[in-house]
């Protein structure tokens, strides 16, 4: 898969991100197994957090070509973001905290991954100001996300703005159902395959991978 920016799902270009992704042994099979981006989480307040930037950059190298490695940060300096992208050769950086889009101004949208935490229809809101490849929509819940709290599907499908991808309490036994309930360019999972935080359950990465890419190509 490219690194462009998904088209929408109507065009059949569904993009499944694996994030939250601590070891070179998950990264190379869920980007085997079909996953068109890999999460790889840089805040320290995360139970899925690379703290070694040599552990991280063995997770970077076992991504197979042509996926996509997302970089996730909360509420980092945009100096420092810049920094471990480039050393980490991240296709794009996703900020999951309480960023302003006017410190981000002078990275290209092309590389930007906007989460937004949604709880009600003003959390829509935050997404006005930022230029970016996609926004993520996820639940509203204490902290920034990977909880397997459910995101609102009703609110996203009403209101979300292109191009998008759903987080969010997804599993492989409710991506489907979130897939056709919202239509979104494609899926973020992290908890929903894991046997334990940060460890990936290769069987339930090929079922929601699976899952997934069938519900995509009924929209």
């Amino acid at each position: 898969m490219s690194s462009s920016p998904p088209a929408a799902a109507g065009a059949r270009a569904f993009l499944i991100k694996i994030c939250g992704v601590t070891t070179a042994e998950d990264a190379a099979f869920a980007s085997g197994a079909g996953a068109g981006a890999i999460g790889i989480n840089f805040w320290p307040g995360s139970k899925r957090f690379v703290g070694e930037e040599a552990r991280a950059a063995e997770v970077v190298a076992a991504i197979s070509p042509g996926v996509l490695k997302v970089g996730v940060f909360v509420n980092a300096p945009v100096a420092q973001v810049l920094a471990v992208a480039d050393r980490m050769g991240l296709d794009r950086i996703q900020l999951h905290g309480d960023e302003q889009a006017g410190d981000f101004a002078s990275i290209p949208g092309a590389r930007l991954v906007r989460a937004v935490r949604v709880s009600d229809r003003a959390s829509f809101d935050g997404a006005a100001p930022w230029h970016a490849s996609w926004f993520l929509y996820d639940a509203f819940v204490t902290g920034y996300g990977g909880g397997g709290v459910v995101a609102p599907w009703a609110l996203v499908d009403a209101h979300a703005r292109r191009p998008f991808l759903l987080a969010g309490g997804l599993t492989p036994e409710n991506v489907a159902q979130a897939v056709l309930a919202t239509r979104p360019d494609g899926v973020d999972v992290a908890s929903g395959v894991e046997r334990a935080p940060g460890r990936k359950d290769p069987a339930r990465v090929l079922a929601f991978i699976r899952a997934a890419r069938a519900a995509a190509a009924t929209l």
